[in-house]
């Protein structure tokens, strides 16, 4: 198995050598530049006659064909994606084109529902087969938008909510690092992250209850946004729990990631609760505009210390490095912080609440279906032990959804957990932030995302650099509810005065 897998390696590295020497030197003035493409430049594409939706479209199910059988990044292929390719061609040319997304594909984690042949599973073989009734609220707004829906990006199965190696379904098999086949593609939104770092796609889509988008992001240098819960709409979300839930972008250029971000914010009657509390946030004119080089300037970023440690003197060099760009561009950085509370029991917290609320959720998202193999968390765990051998029982088991089958409902400790947290958010970023009047605070990574998650804030993962075996790694930035413009401003300024992403490197 292990030599038929470097063959494949092998193979593959061998195509893609020969198709970048045969390409080298020989592409026609003018011709349009498919590697790295931005959402910006595929615009101008369209705009100036070197693309057309349909060659993008072709362009990316190519590099899915020769690059899937190795990296798992994608789980399916929409069937109907040329289709709607020559649909936007068709409105270009009648003039009737839209926005920034009109005629761009775009990859979807596999728990994010779409009213077509695709499957929507969450990777697991137990909801193959199974009909939404509806496209999930950010797929219908994509749609509106004008986007092409690609396919479905591989997670880990049931977004992680079992304990299975990162990257991994039943459905999709083990997703790799694109830089580093042996890393870790880190977290459930690891397909999407893979997907867009090896321009598997133009843009995609991953969701986040802990770590899900800012991890996968960090790992596969790309960018990562991690909105405000209920800034995007979650129904039509195979769910966790609706207090960390949320549905953002995962991109290879901020610039990207942004356009992705106004094209699903909004109000969602499915979703009424979180989205009406968010929609507030949300800015007259959009995000694009705080895509400003000089979003550094003026802000004051906030530098906790315990998020930095654990790290080799190598990599924190370079974020040391990395806060001084801040300073040279403006930015007051304020080091040595404390974030004033205990976080001892926040997993055990934050674990008690998911089971409790992953069985009402997902109890419910099943009944919604118009068909399903399966319709309850017990039938899930019935399944997955008739398919033991399929789903990896003896390897991973699914302690976690056994766990939440034997929950009933919110109780007192559950109460008094949702309070626990509340005081750990109050008590912890809140208290910081105000206290030293922060537009964000910074961290390595995803190292944050738990801090960020039991709170429902955002958090923008940005390419930071490469360890000393080529593994990415990122910093973050962190703040409040409804603090996305200045998020996007600082990790644009961020992204522009440093350019540390490059494309991957496939290294065994």
């Amino acid at each position: 198995m292990v030599d038929l897998r470097l063959q494949v390696v092998a193979a593959v590295m061998g195509i893609i050598m020969a198709l970048a020497t045969a390409g080298g030197g020989s592409k026609p003035s003018g011709a349009f530049e498919f590697e790295e493409a931005t959402v910006n430049a595929i615009q101008l594409g369209f705009r100036n006659g070197t693309l057309t939706s349909t060659a993008l479209v072709r362009f990316y199910l190519d590099q899915i064909a020769r690059l899937n059988p190795l990296l798992r990044a994608v789980i399916e292929v929409n069937p109907d994606a040329l289709a709607q390719a020559a649909r936007a061609d068709a409105e270009r040319r009648r003039g009737a084109s839209g926005g920034a997304l009109h005629g761009v594909p775009v990859l979807l984690k596999d728990n994010i529902a779409t009213r077509d042949r695709l499957n929507t599973t969450a990777g697991s073989l137990a909801l193959l087969g199974s009909v939404v009734p509806r496209d999930a609220g950010v797929v219908a707004r994509l749609r509106a938008a004008g986007a092409v829906i690609l396919g479905k990006a591989n997670p880990s199965e049931w977004s992680n909510f079992r304990p299975v190696e990162s990257g991994w379904s039943a459905r999709g098999g083990q997703t790799l690092n694109p830089y580093v086949l042996s890393a870790t593609p880190c977290a459930s939104s690891a397909g999407p992250g893979v997907a867009a770092a090896a321009n598997m796609a133009a843009v995609t889509l991953g969701s986040e209850t802990d770590g899900s988008i800012l991890c996968p992001s960090s790992a596969n240098s790309v960018v990562g946004i991690k909105p405000t819960v209920g800034l995007t709409s979650r129904s039509g979300v195979i769910p966790i729990t609706p207090r960390q839930d949320t549905i953002g972008p995962m991109c290879r250029t901020v610039s990207d990631a942004v356009h992705v971000l106004d094209a699903i914010v909004g109000y969602d009657k499915l979703d009424a609760e979180a989205t009406g509390a968010a929609s507030k946030y949300i800015p007259r004119g959009g995000y694009t505009q705080f895509l400003r080089v000089d979003g550094l300037r003026g802000k004051r970023i906030g530098v906790p210390t315990v998020l930095f440690e654990g790290y080799d003197q190598v990599q924190l060099a370079v974020y040391e490095k990395h806060l001084n760009t801040m300073r040279k561009h403006g930015a007051i950085v304020v080091e040595d912080l404390d974030i004033a509370t205990n976080f001892t029991d926040l997993y055990d917290k934050e674990t008690l609440l998911m089971n409790a609320e992953f069985k009402l959720s997902i109890n419910a998202y099943l009944s919604d279906l118009l068909r399903s193999p399966v319709r309850s968390l017990s039938d899930i765990i019935a399944f997955n032990n008739k398919h033991s051998v399929e789903e990896r029982l003896k390897d991973f088991g699914q302690p976690d959804l056994i766990a939440a089958e034997k929950t009933n409902g919110i109780g007192a400790r559950e109460r008094a957990a949702i309070r626990r947290l509340k005081g750990i958010s109050a008590n912890g970023l809140e208290k910081l932030v105000k206290e030293h009047r922060l537009d964000a605070i910074v961290a390595p990574n995803s190292d944050a995302s738990s801090v960020l998650a039991v709170g429902g804030y955002p958090g923008i993962a940005v390419p930071a650099g490469y360890d000393k075996g080529g593994v990415p790694f990122a910093i973050c930035f962190g703040g409040l509810s409804g603090y996305e413009p200045r998020l996007i401003e600082m990790a644009y300024a961020f992204e522009q005065a440093t350019r540390v992403r490059r494309p991957p490197t496939f290294k065994r």
